[in-house]
């Protein structure tokens, strides 16, 4: 385990309906770890808003759980971060997936190559994302759940690197 570069505030210092968000995310597995919290706990409000953010995904998702796993699985695999990449938020996500995550292995549907091929672009070579990787998208999702996929992936990017950069794993 690492030391943060930014101070992590205790958890017994912080406001209750932040430790309380903290504990309903360990919970519900949405939260590995306290520690990238505890540094956003010196701006509180915006560590809660990042949170309830993050639980909108969870509790309200047009995407199923395996595919919301994958997509944080992938990004996490190229932000590196660790609390990430060691993270299991999803009994529907094998090992075996995890060991593999290429864009165009069998062991995924076509909808599930489609969506990690986006993520995997998203997070690394987002110039490269065309109209065909948005109508490839469209072949498997409804607007609305390509909408909820960028924005999945671009809070999975945030989130990863900032944990990673700030060392708060």
């Amino acid at each position: 385990m690492s030391t943060s570069r930014i101070p992590m505030v205790p958890l017994d210092e912080m406001p209750a309906a932040l430790r309380d968000a903290i504990a309903q995310g360990r919970a519900n597995r949405m939260l590995s770890s306290s520690r990238p919290v505890q540094v956003w706990a010196h701006r509180p409000a915006l560590a809660q808003a990042w949170l309830e953010l993050m639980t909108g995904f969870y509790r309200d998702s047009l995407l199923d759980e395996r595919l919301r796993e994958l997509l944080r699985l992938k990004i996490a695999s190229i932000t590196t971060c660790h609390a990430c990449q060691l993270a299991r938020k999803s009994d529907a996500v094998s090992e075996e997936d995890i060991a593999c995550l290429a864009t165009d292995s069998e062991r995924f549907t076509p909808a599930e190559r489609a969506a990690l091929r986006f993520a995997e672009l998203f997070a690394g070579d987002y110039m490269a994302i065309d109209d065909g990787h948005y109508a490839r998208m469209e072949e498997f999702f409804s607007p609305a759940q390509v909408a909820e996929i960028n924005m999945f992936c671009a809070l999975m990017l945030a989130g990863g690197r900032m944990t990673y950069v700030q060392q708060a794993y």
